[in-house]
C-alpha cells in the first residue's frame, strides 16, 4: 500500500447529495444515546430507517455521541494557546494514520465532539506509506510551534511494524526542539485514559482522559486545506 486514499464508493457514499442524510442519522444516534439506548441497536435501527452502507453505518457511528458526552468532551479540550507549553500524550497511530489519511485525499469526519477521525482503521497491522513523512514533518511542525514541555507518544505494540513507526519517527524527532519519549505498549488507549494534554480522537480515551487536543484537526485545517472532511456534526 502507498497510500491511504479514498475508497472507491466514497464519492458516492459521501457526496454532497446524502450528507444531510447522514447528518440526520448522526443526529438521531446521538439523540437515543443520550437517553441511554445500547449503541448496536440504536446503531442498526437508525442505519436501516437511512437505509445506511456498512461503510456510512461506521461514519455515523465514529462521528455520534451523547449530548452529555459532547458537551463534557468540549468543556475539557484545549485550545492550541491553552496546549501551548502544556505536556502532550499522543495516541501515535490515531494521528499518524489521520494524517496520513488527509494528505492521501482519504475521508475525514468532523464528529459531533470536533474531533478529527478517520475511517482507515489498524485491522491489526500497519505500513509505512508515501505519506508518511509528510504526516511526521506536520506533527514536527507542531511541536516547533507549540513547545510541549513533555511529548510522550504511545504505539501499540501488538499492531505489525509498530517497531518501524517508532525507528521513523526517532529519526525526525531528531530536529525537534523537543525530545519524545516513545513507548511501545500493549493497549494505548489503556495508558492514555486519565492524562492531561491527550492527542487522540478515540472516544473512550476521550471520555476517560483529563484534558485533550484536536491536534489532527488543527494541523489539517492549516496545512491540509484540499482535505476531504465530512462534518457530521453541523
Amino acid at each position: 500500500m502507498s497510500h491511504r486514499g479514498a475508497h472507491p464508493e466514497d464519492p458516492r457514499l459521501f457526496g454532497a447529495a446524502v450528507l444531510p442524510r447522514l447528518r440526520a442519522a448522526c443526529e438521531e444516534l446521538s439523540w437515543l444515546l443520550g437517553r441511554d439506548y445500547r449503541l448496536e441497536p440504536a446503531l442498526r435501527a437508525v442505519s436501516e430507517h437511512h437505509q445506511l452502507d456498512a461503510r456510512q453505518r461506521l461514519a455515523v457511528q465514529r462521528s455520534a455521541c451523547s449530548p452529555g458526552q459532547q458537551a463534557e468532551r468540549l468543556r475539557r479540550s484545549l485550545t492550541p494557546e491553552q496546549a501551548t507549553g502544556a505536556a502532550w500524550a499522543i495516541d501515535g497511530f490515531n494521528l499518524i494514520i489521520t494524517l496520513e489519511v488527509a494528505l492521501s485525499g482519504g475521508v475525514l469526519l468532523r464528529g459531533r465532539d470536533g474531533a478529527l477521525r478517520d475511517l482507515a482503521g489498524l485491522r491489526g497491522s500497519y505500513h509505512l506509506i508515501d505519506e508518511t513523512t509528510a504526516a511526521l514533518a506536520l506533527l514536527g511542525e507542531a511541536v516547533r510551534r507549540h513547545r510541549p514541555t513533555r511529548l510522550q507518544l504511545w504505539l501499540d505494540a501488538p499492531v505489525a511494524n509498530s517497531g518501524r513507526l517508532r525507528s521513523r519517527i526517532a529519526e525526525h524527532a531528531a530536529a525537534w526542539p523537543v525530545a519524545p519519549e516513545i513507548e511501545l505498549v500493549p493497549d494505548a488507549d489503556r495508558d492514555l485514559c486519565g492524562r492531561s494534554g491527550v492527542v487522540s480522537s478515540d472516544s473512550v480515551v476521550l471520555d476517560a482522559c483529563a484534558t485533550w487536543l484536536s491536534l489532527a484537526s488543527w494541523l489539517v485545517g492549516e496545512h491540509v486545506p484540499s482535505a476531504w472532511i465530512v462534518d457530521l456534526g453541523a
